[in-house]
């Protein structure tokens, strides 16, 4: 199943800037750049909020041109479209995140991750 997604010259910036004016989804994006060009399964953020709401901060992202979602049997790989956002916007996404850090105000993603030694 194939997610819809917009082509990087659908991507608005007033809607990205409105999407990313969310503390969820701010976070959600500063935890993907942060794990850049990995593909992370949506479960990676169940510490930011419930399933159904989760779902909803995701498909947002995933609408606006943020990020790109892959099916993967019942899971969803999420990954930043930082080439797509660069090329639209140069410097945005790093003039943002860079601004996120620190905030305070804004959740922790990963902070529930269960070590695994080996």
């Amino acid at each position: 199943m194939s997610l819809p997604h917009p082509t990087a010259d659908q991507i608005s910036l007033p809607i990205v800037l409105a999407v990313l004016g969310d503390p969820t989804r701010l976070a959600i994006v500063r935890y993907l750049a942060s794990k850049e060009g990995v593909p992370l399964n949506c479960s990676k953020f169940l510490d930011l909020a419930s399933k159904t709401n989760l779902s909803y901060h995701l498909a947002k992202l995933r609408e606006a041109g943020v990020t790109r979602s892959e099916a993967v049997g019942t899971s969803r790989l999420i990954t930043l479209r930082r080439d797509d956002l660069d090329k639209r916007f140069p410097g945005l996404l790093d003039s943002v995140i860079a601004a996120a850090e620190g905030d305070t105000a804004l959740p922790a993603v990963g902070t529930s991750e269960v070590e695994v030694s080996a």
